[in-house]
């Protein structure tokens, strides 16, 4: 499929190839399924509504529910507060959700949606019953990303909702960023582990990976509540997971409420959870658990039992910045060499930061914010890797160049399923993520070794 990249590099300014990265409003959607008994709304045509919809489910295996303006022609024209007024009226008339977050796409965006008074006036007119909640964010497709809808929606959520009662309450406020059910819960049992209180947001355990019980709810029993967000702003922290998805949420809460925000990377390897503990650990005035030091040697264990097999293994990462990074954090602990490492992002952040974590281990490594997998393969086929770590769209590289080891991760991951039960977080995840690596390396091997060189025991 990929048999015409060619090895010569040439400059694009206008053209992205294979894009490492999606739209805003899947992103926003996807945060506004982590409060419970919400409806997100999408303000725009019925297509993109659909097309996020399918994509999330795609990824997460569940049925993913949005409502949609459904713009037409007329709308394009005089605009969607129309659209907007009558939608929020039949959603809650005929779904009944707690709250509604209405999320823009292009079309709205372009022609100039006024949101927050369309949603007042709505409000004024009586079409939004007594205790219930409309939010709001702008994610327009044509900059950003998924990662900045996400952030927006997340904003939203305390920005709009959360209040204090000036008595502060022992509880921190936890966010988790883009990160898949598997991984918030994980993230979320180290907490509780540790005897710590959270309040986590967006929440979608329980929401996107529900068990088969025979009947369905519009509304699952998971997602963080509205009355719990309310309480985000008499939190005594705020621990942020991940600097796109994460951290202005964090920021708003400590210029608005003065809560002290904790701003880290995903807890993906052993130094990057070890921060996440010492955060908890400090935010909470509690003790780390033995339990904790248990998990924690088990994964030095097998980084041990498995150096051979990894070190100085060269390594291609690709997707969302904040798990590109948490994850070249990992492998570097593991000695091996990310040296290439692509995202869809924008801003200098991305490269500066992987600067910071490459440069001594992997000082040739080339790095490329706002790349895309066109990129990608043609620094592969200039000179080859040992294994390639991204989502479903890195397996036509890897097919293309004779079956490179290739390890599925992140968004999206759409022709497997363990991302959904088995986290990639914390200690235990990093154990998960040596696992598939190494099985990918032995896999090949397997396969492709000669007789007599193939080995029971390795």
């Amino acid at each position: 499929m990929l048999d015409g990249t060619t090895t010569e590099i040439k400059e694009r300014s206008a053209l992205r190839i294979n894009p490492v990265k999606t739209c805003q409003p899947i992103g926003a959607m996807y945060a506004a399924l982590g409060i419970h008994g919400c409806m997100p709304h999408s303000h725009g045509s019925q297509g993109c509504c659909s097309y996020h919809r399918s994509h999330l489910t795609r990824h997460f295996k569940e049925p993913v529910v949005a409502t949609t303006s459904s713009f037409t022609e007329g709308s394009s024209v005089f605009g969607g507060l129309a659209n907007l007024n009558q939608a929020l009226n039949n959603i809650f008339a005929t779904y009944n959700p707690e709250i509604v977050a209405v999320h823009t796409t292009c079309l709205s965006e372009v022609i100039g949606d006024d949101i927050p008074m369309i949603v007042k006036k709505t409000r004024e007119e009586g079409k939004i019953p007594e205790g219930k909640y409309v939010i709001h964010a702008n994610t327009p497709s044509f900059v950003g990303s998924h990662l900045t809808g996400f952030s927006n929606m997340t904003v939203a959520m305390v920005k709009q909702i959360a209040e204090t009662t000036g008595t502060p309450k022992n509880q921190i406020n936890l966010i988790p960023g883009f990160t898949d059910p598997s991984d918030i819960r994980e993230i979320k049992r180290i907490a509780a582990e540790m005897g710590v209180k959270t309040v986590t947001f967006p929440d979608t355990t329980d929401v996107l990976d529900c068990p088969q019980t025979g009947v369905y709810e519009m509304y699952p029993r998971g997602g963080v509540t509205v009355d719990e967000l309310k309480s985000t702003g008499d939190s005594i922290a705020t621990i942020a997971l991940g600097h796109w998805a994460s951290h202005a949420a964090a920021e708003f809460l400590e210029g608005t409420f003065h809560i002290a925000a904790h701003l880290l990377e995903l807890p993906i390897g052993v130094t990057a959870t070890d921060e996440y503990v010492d955060a908890l650990r400090h935010s909470a005035a509690v003790d780390v658990p033995g339990s904790l030091v248990q998990e924690r040697g088990r994964l030095l264990d097998v980084m041990s039992d498995m150096a051979q097999y990894l070190y100085k293994k060269r390594v291609a990462v690709f997707g969302d910045p904040d798990h590109v990074i948490a994850l070249s954090r990992f492998l570097v602990e593991l000695d091996m060499l990310p040296v290439y490492v692509v995202s869809g992002s924008h801003g200098n952040f991305f490269e500066t930061r992987m600067h910071e974590v490459l440069d001594q281990q992997c000082p040739n490594a080339t790095i490329k914010g706002q790349a895309d997998l066109f990129d990608l393969h043609q620094w592969i086929k200039q000179e080859p890797v040992d294994l390639i770590i991204g989502n479903t769209y890195g397996k036509f590289i890897s097919r293309a160049e004779n079956n490179i080891p290739f390890v599925r991760f992140g968004f999206p991951t759409l022709d497997r399923i363990g991302h959904r039960y088995f986290s990639s977080m914390g200690y235990t995840g990093g154990i998960r993520l040596i696992e598939k690596m190494t099985d990918a390396f032995f896999d090949k091997r397997d396969r492709e070794c000669k007789e007599e060189w193939s080995e029971l025991v390795y």
